[in-house]
């Protein structure tokens, strides 16, 4: 039997993804964002596929807009993706708070009067502080010291899962995955390895923005991994359930060696520069493991290479955007 799920912010990378994953197995994908470009949809999904992803146009911001959205579409339920990154919050804090941390509310609110099963939402890796030298990989019960607003506002937003729960019963899963990486990623803080990738199969130079070590989530494992979590409740029972996403921990010097190595004429072309991430370079996930059993596991070699395959394939159609590419 297919079920609808309403996706917010699906003209993001982990979106385009969660569509992809849910139009491929037969489900209907009824995407709510505030309009524009779905290119990173439309660069995953043949044509037939895409032409069975419903698209309402509506603002998180605004509350009737929203809940008129999800009782039109009746969902199972929300994956809940729509937010701002750190740069763009750290540009407009007011703005990023309000798309942020009262868009979650409105998906509450809107999930509650119409019932909907539950609701999973994006949190971030970035609820944490920066790492310390030698210390244990955070997991979920690890004190919570972010030092962006984006890391702020996706703290806010467990608080407010656990207090929709608490007094509404309105069951939630928030999913903190770190530097996600793949095709479509092309925005945010940690998207520049994606953007190397991009440059090596265009024969462009690139540095990398960041260094040190991170764990590094596959985009197509990141949102299989908010369907599961849709589809039905942990193993531990219904609650408002946070947990991290640990992926490969490795430096951001292996990512250009892996991108040589997948793809020989981008050899001495990437570079990284700049300071580490403020955030733990590599997370405790064993808690999703345990509550959701079988979840997928693309090996860093695998999910590099579809996405320089998938790069090429895009260039050689004269379909790849080059817009996160720094200008000539």
């Amino acid at each position: 039997m297919s079920n609808t799920y309403l996706v917010t912010g699906a003209m993001g990378c982990i979106g385009a993804w969660v569509v992809k994953h849910l139009a491929e197995r037969g489900d209907t994908p009824v995407v709510f964002d505030i309009g524009g470009d779905a290119r990173r949809i439309k660069d995953i999904l043949d044509e037939d596929t895409f032409a069975r992803v419903q698209f309402v146009t509506g603002d998180i911001t605004d509350l009737e807009a929203t809940k008129k959205c999800v009782a039109d579409a009746a969902p199972k339920a929300i994956i809940h993706l729509a937010g701002l990154q750190v740069p763009f919050c750290k540009a407009n804090p007011a703005l990023g708070a309000s798309v942020n941390v009262l868009g979650t509310i409105h998906v509450f609110e809107a999930a509650i009067a119409a019932n909907v099963e539950r609701v999973v939402y994006a949190s971030s890796a970035a609820v944490f502080g920066p790492g310390q030298d030698g210390a244990a990989a955070p997991d979920e019960n690890s004190a919570c010291e972010p030092t962006t607003h984006y890391g702020v506002y996706k703290r806010a937003n467990e608080g407010t899962a656990r207090i929709y729960w608490q007094d509404n019963q309105m069951p939630s899963v928030g999913l903190r995955p770190l530097t996600v990486y793949g095709i479509g990623r092309d925005q945010g803080l940690t998207s520049g390895p994606t953007t190397a990738m991009k440059a090596a199969v265009l024969g462009k130079p690139h540095t990398i923005g960041f260094t040190g070590s991170t764990d590094f989530n596959y985009v197509g494992d990141t949102a299989a991994m908010f369907i599961a979590c849709a589809d039905h409740d942990p193993v531990s029972g219904k609650g408002a359930h946070v947990y991290n996403l640990h992926g490969a921990t490795v430096a951001v010097s292996d990512i250009i060696t892996t991108i040589e190595e997948q793809h020989p004429s981008a050899k001495s072309t990437l570079q990284q520069s700049g300071p580490e991430l403020p955030i733990p370079p590599q997370l405790d996930g064993s808690a999703i493991h345990r509550d959701f059993p079988g979840l997928p596991d693309t090996s860093l070699q695998e999910g590099i290479g579809y996405t320089l395959k998938r790069f090429g394939e895009l260039h050689e159609a004269g379909k790849l955007d080059t817009r996160d590419l720094p200008k000539e």
